[in-house]
């Protein structure tokens, strides 16, 4: 079954062009689709995407809201797009990452695009992961699902979606909650901490809150299409997440709540005259509330009389206007205007022998104001498809009036292109050469410890990423192939230098290079019995070492990378998959800047699908069959993480989990 559907995707722009005047011309991509009912063991993005895409690695901070590293690039480096509204985090520490804050059960498809390939969308400096949301349908239809898990994991959720051509709705909503996940070894979050530094009491869980849940998380999201017209359509889109009591046992603190809304609108109307087969217009805001605390650790004193709390928000506010219009039967173009606002600000409240923090900023009202126009051409040319897009950005960032920190101001100029030839129907060719920048982030420019030390450097440039990808699609009788290879150069890339720490000014641009290779794809035993496989690899090289230190190696450059699955589909919806994640030793790291070596890994995954009916099926499943204790995140001293001496504490992820899910849709 899948590889009849493989196979007619390959051939997928040919099919389009019987439909409309100008073949789709995507640069290649990797596409997830239904991410809410194929990823069922928890709400976490990071997770489900780790099993997908070998290119992505995760940065393991809880038992929820994690982070991902795509082709050793992450924070800012990468785009995160929902529904085309752009969310950042607000903690400075990347607690709350903006894969966090859309949740797995909202998700209806994901586009990971690797590069500098994207002009419309700002700071996509070298991949963008867009993720599309679930829809309204006409009539009316839901789905109640209910997900139980190892360490009291507990989740249920429902759907509704109805209407009619002209008005359509969605309404989800969704509740999960979970203890401590405990590693193969049987160590909760509490004692991973206290086996790594036992003797640093004041990091350590309060005994009363020592076996205490890890997170509390819920969701709501709502939506509304009207179908004005032939031609008019608007949606609007609203998604709010609230998380309580996120315990992040490698950092000094954990976050008290975390709560984010997104809203959005989009107005579209098509074929308005012969410059414009379809004019949109696209406003969004998003924003986070988020306070780190010290309550639940002994640092904080008897009754917290001590606690230290470190309270964040940040607000996005984005508008784009683009049209798309043909200038012949084969060439599309597309122009747009892009403008957004981001706030971010922070500060410090202290109590008891701490009172003399309160009221220090961290990030002092900064506001990053960002204004652009763009052009993207697709050209087809039969065989051959062209891709090329440019991009004029000016952008402003401003602390407080008040701060005595100066402002900063950013000129750039991105631009791509990018092409696919088949040299018959088994054989595509695909490259591109692209350049793209992004400016410092607050945090980078003007953040400040507690004490009043200035971590940021007010003074950094932009980072610019000039890259190469190129690869080849080949399709077999039973195996389909796909290999890419890029090589990028960064300029003035924003990087931490940990021996700055203490006197401030701790980043600052270096130069530096990342090329790698990624392989996958498919092989077909029979309609039913498949295999999907992947591999990823990279690395990073500071052009110079920093001054001081010796290591050229560039930070947070996973090592090399496997998924291994066989899938069986023994009934219509129904399947049952052994999947096999491996990585080798993480044996080139900064250790200057506070990475270690970290052993290999290889862990066993099973999964069942099972269509009881055509209305009701059951998943259940075993991550990390063997229950192997190991850890896939290193420890850049970009993030404050424990530390005791000069060793820090990595954080191994779950033993073995088992889980359950049950659907009924109608």
């Amino acid at each position: 079954m899948k590889k009849t559907a493989c196979l007619l995707l390959f051939c997928a722009a040919e099919l389009q062009a019987a439909e409309i005047d100008i073949p789709s011309i995507t640069v290649e991509s990797t596409k997830l689709s239904d991410v809410s009912g194929e990823e069922v063991k928890s709400a976490d993005l990071a997770e489900a995407l780790i099993k997908k895409v070998p290119g992505v690695s995760l940065v393991r901070r809880s038992g929820i809201a994690n982070d991902i590293i795509l082709r050793g690039q992450k924070k800012d480096n990468i785009n995160i797009l929902v529904d085309d509204a752009k969310i950042y985090g607000a903690c400075p520490n990347r607690m709350d990452p903006p894969t966090s804050h859309i949740l797995t059960n909202n998700i209806q498809d994901i586009e990971i695009t690797e590069g500098p390939y994207d002009v419309q969308n700002f700071g996509t400096l070298s991949g963008a992961v867009k993720i599309t949301t679930q829809e309204p349908s006409e009539g009316l239809n839901g789905e109640v699902n209910l997900n139980a898990g190892s360490w009291g994991y507990r989740k249920a959720g429902a759907t509704l979606s109805g209407g009619n051509q002209a008005v359509r709705f969605l309404l989800s909503a969704s509740k999960e909650s979970s203890e401590q996940y405990e590693d193969g070894d049987g160590n909760t979050f509490a004692e991973q901490i206290a086996n790594f530094a036992p003797t640093m009491t004041p990091v350590h869980y309060k005994d009363q809150y020592a076996d205490m849940d890890a997170y509390d998380k819920k969701t709501f999201m709502g939506k509304l299409y009207f179908d004005f017209s032939e031609n008019q359509a608007l949606k609007l889109s609203f998604t709010a997440n609230r998380s309580d009591d996120i315990l992040y046992p490698s950092s000094k603190m954990d976050a008290l709540y975390d709560d984010s809304d997104i809203f959005s609108l989009d107005y579209a109307v098509r074929n308005i005259g012969a410059f414009s087969k379809e004019l949109n217009v696209q406003y969004y805001d998003s924003s986070v509330d988020h306070p780190m605390s010290t309550f639940y650790r002994n640092s904080s004193g008897p009754d917290s009389v001590n606690e230290v709390v470190s309270q964040l928000d940040t607000r996005m506010q984005g508008l784009k206007i683009k049209n798309a219009f043909d200038l012949d039967s084969t060439t599309e173009m597309i122009i747009g205007l892009d403008t957004s606002k981001r706030n971010w600000n922070g500060t410090y409240t202290g109590e008891g022998t701490m009172a003399m923090i309160t009221g220090n900023k961290s990030i002092d009202d900064v506001d990053t104001k960002n204004r652009a126009m763009f052009a993207e051409l697709n050209k087809d040319f039969g065989d051959l498809s062209l891709k090329a897009g440019m991009r004029y950005d000016d952008t402003s960032i401003d602390p407080s009036s008040i701060s005595g920190l100066a402002s900063n101001d950013y000129i750039a100029l991105s631009a791509f292109a990018f092409g696919s030839y088949r040299t018959d129907d088994s054989t595509k060719f695909f490259g591109g050469i692209g350049k793209a920048s992004r400016v410092p982030d607050a945090r980078e420019l003007y953040f400040k410890s507690s004490s009043g030390v200035l971590i940021g450097t007010p003074t950094l440039d932009q980072t610019t990423n000039v890259e190469i990808d190129l690869g080849v699609e080949k399709n077999y009788e039973n195996l389909t192939l796909k290999t890419k290879l890029f090589h990028s150069w960064l300029s003035d890339y924003i990087y931490y230098n940990a021996s700055k720490a203490m006197m401030g000014n701790a980043f600052e641009n270096i130069d530096a290079t990342i090329y790698g290779v990624e392989v996958s794809g498919s092989y077909f035993m029979t309609d039913e019995l498949y295999l999907d496989f992947g591999l990823a690899g990279q690395r990073g090289k500071k052009d110079e070492a920093l001054a001081g230190q010796t290591d050229r190696d560039l930070a947070e450059i996973p090592p090399v990378k496997a998924n291994l699955a066989l899938n069986y589909d023994y009934a219509p919806k129904s399947s049952a998959r052994i999947e096999l994640i491996a990585a080798n030793s993480w044996d080139d790291f900064d250790g200057d800047n506070g990475e270690q070596e970290i052993d290999g890994y290889a862990v066993v995954n099973l999964k069942l699908d099972h269509a009881v009916t055509d209305n009701f099926g059951i998943t259940a499943g075993v991550d990390n069959l063997f229950d192997r204790t190991y850890a896939v995140s290193n420890t850049y001293r970009d993030l404050t993480l424990l530390a005791a001496g000069s060793d820090i504490m990595l954080m191994n992820e779950p033993g073995r989990y088992f889980y359950v899910n049950a659907t009924y849709s109608f």
